[in-house]
C-alpha cells in the first residue's frame, strides 16, 4: 500500500512536515493537539492514557508527563516513518506490522485509525495555518491510510 503512492503525494507531505519542523517545540505541540482532536473523536480512546472516558482532559494533557512524553513520540514515530518513505519502504512495513500488534496490546482499535487519521489533518492544519491547502489534506489522507494499512492488518491478523 506504502509503495504505490505518488511522488506528488508523498513530495506534498514531506514538503509540509518540513514546515512543521521548523516550528519551535513542533513534537510537543503537534502532538497534543493531535490527541486532543483524537480524544474529541473518540472519547473512549482516552482509557487508554488512564483517563476516564467522560473526563474533559484537555487541561490535565499538558501537566501529565507521561501523556506528553507520549504525544512527542507518536510525532518522532511520523517523522521516522516519513523519512524510510522512499529508499526504506520493506524496512517501515515491517515496524509498521510490528506496531499495530503492540498497539493492539494496548487496547487500540482498529476503527480508532480514521479517527487518529482526521486528528493528525488537523495537527498538521492547525500547524500550518494559510499554508494548509486541500491537496495537502488529501495528501496527508492517503499517507496516512498507507501507513495504518499494515497496522490495522497486523492487528487483524493477530486477532
Amino acid at each position: 500500500m506504502v509503495a504505490d503512492m505518488s511522488y506528488t503525494t508523498v513530495s506534498s507531505v514531506i514538503d509540509s512536515w518540513e514546515d512543521i519542523r521548523r516550528i519551535p517545540n513542533y513534537e510537543e505541540q503537534t502532538g497534543v493537539l493531535l490527541f486532543q482532536k483524537l480524544f474529541e473523536l473518540e472519547p473512549e480512546s482516552k482509557v487508554i492514557f488512564g483517563f476516564q472516558r467522560d473526563a474533559n482532559v484537555n487541561e490535565e494533557l499538558s501537566k501529565s508527563a507521561r501523556f506528553v512524553k507520549h504525544a512527542r513520540y507518536f510525532i518522532q514515530m511520523i517523522d521516522k516513518a516519513l523519512g524510510m518513505l522512499g529508499p526504506d519502504i520493506e524496512l517501515l512495513t515491517e515496524i509498521l506490522l510490528d506496531l499495530g500488534k503492540k498497539h493492539m496490546g494496548y487496547g487500540v482499535k482498529p476503527e480508532y485509525f480514521p479517527s487518529m487519521g482526521r486528528a493528525l489533518i488537523h495537527a498538521v492544519k492547525a500547524s500550518l495555518g494559510d499554508k494548509f491547502t486541500e491537496e495537502m489534506k488529501d495528501s496527508w489522507l492517503e499517507v496516512f491510510s498507507a501507513l495504518s494499512y499494515d497496522m490495522i492488518r497486523a492487528q487483524k491478523m493477530k486477532g
